[in-house]
């Protein structure tokens, strides 16, 4: 069955999409549930409707549209929230080109043998209350105290952001309940690094998602006056963090190397001239494709963090803010995208995603695949984010020839 997308129809979406939302800075700041997002969404809703598919929203706010068949649903989706200042193609990709294989299927009268829905998840990016909110409502995954006690990464209550919606926590909770049963799930997205532009390769093959584990941490020392207080008498919290952010850095490197650490944000107290920080609270995540490593990691990262509060007369805190597992693509879907890019003639890459992504979260209920498209110099979440239009036709297409193969 040989059809192609409407690539010049898709490009058109993405381009119209990437209008709701543009801040000041030259990007697009449209986190979920805010008022870009809310128009979004129903911007959305309107080619669902145009295009004469079955239109619903869950509890939660995720959006779907439904070609209907016999059977467990064949899915395909992503995200179109976005990080603050971000571009124009992180999560639209996947959503819009999803939904241009459903028109496609429809225009051409298809008749397959199971159900085809595309989804359109809320707050996969975690601006405010941890990752893959909208699919994690979806497969049953949230916690009520997450919902009722979070703070977004704005400061201020989740619940408060929920008061101009129509949704609510009892909602969310129980937006799984309004779930069909998925048999596979298909996602395509931009590379988000820079590897398939290296190699020359328009098609990126996911053979797993990275799990991350994400804390907030704290070493406590002793604020004292920096002219008078002798070096080797400090009790100075911000030096036990350069030690660490040093030293596990070192580790992974040398022992775990192609996982990740990151320590991203840092507030330091009293954060004034001439005082000995007293206090330094950090953000600190690590990543893996290995669930061995992911725990490995957590035993000796955290060893090393008490190690150098003692040796620094310091003392060491850590709370959990998020955690993720790795997980691997579905083998019979990475089969039938080779098979489909030969076909196509699509030079490819089998090759892991370190960001995570909605499919980490469906693979919890269903086999899940994944497409990569490069991105300009590796660049996402960002005004520069940019791809190359011909490798989006390329991944749009094999999607669409991936779908018709699962759902025929």
């Amino acid at each position: 069955m040989d059809i192609r997308v409407n690539f010049e129809r898709l490009k058109g979406d993405i381009e119209s999409l990437a209008q709701i939302g543009r801040d000041l800075k030259g990007g697009i700041t449209r986190p979920s549930y805010s008022k870009a997002d809310l128009i979004a969404q129903e911007w959305l809703k309107e080619k669902i409707e145009a295009a004469g598919l079955l239109l619903r929203q869950d509890g939660a706010g995720n959006i779907f549209a439904r070609l209907e068949g016999k059977g467990k649903t064949i899915m395909v989706g992503s995200h179109i929230d976005t990080v603050i200042n971000g571009g124009m193609f992180d999560g639209a990709v996947g959503v819009l080109s999803g939904l241009e294989c459903l028109r496609r299927i429809k225009e051409e009268n298809l008749n397959l043998s199971k159900p085809l829905e595309l989804a359109s998840f809320v707050d996969e990016e975690g601006n405010l209350v941890g990752d893959f909110l909208g699919s994690r409502a979806f497969i049953g995954l949230l916690e009520r105290e997450t919902l009722e006690k979070g703070m977004t990464q704005f400061g201020i209550p989740f619940t408060d952001v929920l008061k101009g919606t129509q949704f609510t926590i009892d909602s969310i909770m129980e937006a799984h309940k309004q779930r069909l049963e998925i048999e596979s799930f298909l996602e395509i997205h931009i590379e988000q690094g820079p590897t398939l532009e290296m190699e020359n390769k328009p098609i990126g093959i996911v053979d797993s998602i990275a799990g991350k584990h994400y804390r907030w941490c704290a070493f406590l020392g002793k604020a004292s006056h920096s002219g008078t207080t002798p070096l080797e008498l400090r009790h100075d919290a911000f030096l036990g963090l350069a030690d660490f952010a040093l030293r596990s850095t070192q580790h992974v490197a040398t022992k775990h190397y192609g996982s990740m650490v990151t320590i991203g944000k840092i507030n330091v107290h009293p954060g004034a001239f001439s005082v000995v920080p007293g206090q330094v609270d950090f953000s600190f995540e690590y990543r893996s494709t290995s669930k061995e490593t992911l725990e490995e990691l957590e035993k000796s990262l955290l060893a090393l963090a008490e190690d150098i509060a003692s040796t620094r007369g310091l003392e060491f805190k850590s709370t959990v803010v998020d955690k993720t597992e790795p997980v691997k693509m579905s083998p019979r879907i990475i089969e039938m995208m080779k098979e489909e890019c030969q076909k196509l003639g699509y030079p490819f890459l089998m090759i892991p995603s370190g960001a995570g992504h909605d499919a980490q979260i469906i693979a919890r209920e269903a086999e899940v695949g994944m497409i990569f498209i490069p991105c300009v110099d590796g660049i996402s979440h960002s005004p520069e984010e940019m791809i190359n239009w011909k490798d989006l036709e390329k991944g749009a297409n094999l999607l669409l020839a991936v779908l018709l193969k699962l759902a025929g």
